[in-house]
Parts: structure tokens; sequence; C-alpha cells
């Protein structure tokens, strides 16, 4: 999943993003409101990070524009100011959650798995897909009792369109969300029907996996209940 950390302490900004980057997530960064809005007008971030104490602009503002223009992204308010009028203020305005500094990184993921819990309607840490189980958390694909054997990028590819099931997602959303920067050099769409090449060709040694689905002119989908 993509991540923008808007925060100007430079430090904290690069912790939290070398912590998320161990959970799978692909960070970006940005140290003033107008960098923020420019990475928001020019790609899609699941999670939002947003300090309030800005340089350039009161983080409120920045939290009205981002949610007026990115309804389906999820912002977590991190910031200094702790006084409830501010909490109330932030969540009031469209902000998913809250905390205050010094937070625990730890907490943060764990406050992060929680809204993608909710949003995702994932009710506990397994999937299941087809003749499949997903763990998501554990980053673990089984068929029974066997533990299939993917790469991390088919794995996070696999898992991206378990999260927007029924879904299709185009080629150059994949992209992205796989490499952060989809017009990188080498990472061209045509990599994504590699991927989903090898997916099929590992788990079909399994079960059939006609739940995932080509969908013409678009890209792909995963179809469940």
């Amino acid at each position: 999943m993509k991540v923008l950390i808007v925060e100007d302490e430079a430090l904290l900004a690069e912790e939290i993003a070398v912590s998320l980057a161990g959970r799978q997530f692909q960070c970006d960064m940005a140290s003033s409101a107008a960098e923020a809005l420019s990475k928001t007008d020019t790609g899609h971030y699941e999670f939002i990070l947003l300090d309030i104490g800005l340089p350039d602009k009161d983080g409120f503002y920045l939290l009205k524009e981002i949610r007026k223009d990115h309804p389906e992204s999820a912002i977590i308010i991190l910031t200094a100011r702790g006084q409830v009028e501010d909490r109330i203020k932030g969540l009031d305005m469209g902000a998913d959650d809250y905390l205050s500094k010094p937070f625990s990184l730890l907490e943060l993921q764990s406050r992060m798995m929680a809204i993608t819990r909710r949003k995702y309607n994932l009710n506990d840490t397994l999937t299941v897909v087809g003749a499949f189980e997903l763990d998501i958390r554990n980053r673990l694909i089984r068929y029974e009792d066997q533990e299939v054997d993917l790469s991390k990028k088919e794995f996070d590819l696999l898992s991206y369109l378990v999260l927007h099931k029924n879904r299709p997602l185009s080629r150059l959303q994949l992209s992205e969300h796989l490499w952060g920067d989809f017009s990188d050099e080498g990472n061209d769409s045509n990599y994504i029907d590699v991927h989903i090449k090898n997916i099929r060709k590992k788990l079909g040694v399994y079960a059939p996996v006609d739940w995932l689905e080509t969908v013409r002119g678009i890209g792909y989908k995963i179809k469940m209940e």
C-alpha cells in the first residue's frame, strides 16, 4: 500500500518511513502542504499521515483539501497538539484516526492495520480466496496445510487485488502500487501481466484460479463473494 507521510521533521518522517517499509508499505514524504498537494494531485495513496503543524499552511486546511479530492484515502493525524478540541476538529473534518506526539511506531502500524480491516471488511487475518487462504498480515498464502511460494511482488499484487475485490484495477494502478513511480523505466505494465501469469501458474498447481479474472481493456480483478 502507498503511504504519504506529511511531516516537516525530517528525522521523524524518515523513522516512520523505515518502520512502515518493514511492513511492506511504499512511502513517499512531503515536508509542506504545497508538496503534499502536489503529490496527491499526481498519485493515489491508501494512507496519508498528516502533521498538523506545517510551515506553510495549517494542517487542517490540508486535511480539508485532501478529504475533498481523495475521499477513499485513510488519513491519520500526527501532531504535537494534544488538546481534545483539536482531536475532535480533525475527526469531524474527516480524519480516520489521531495520534499525539510522541507516539509508538508499533501503535501507528497497529492503527493502520485496524483501519485496513475496517475499510476492507477483514474481520480476521485470514481471507478465503477460492480454495486458498490469504494471510495478509503475515504475508502467507496456503492451500489446505501447504504454503504456496510467491515472490514479494507476486504476493503484493495478489493481496492488493484481494483488498479491492470485485473491482477492476488497471495495469497502471497495479504498477503504481508495486513500484511507486509507475513511470520508472523497466516498471512497465507488461510486468503486471508477467506477475499475473506467474501467480496463476503457481496457484494453479493446487486448485483452479478462475477467480483471478482478466478485464479486457482495463486490467485485472479478483471475483469474491
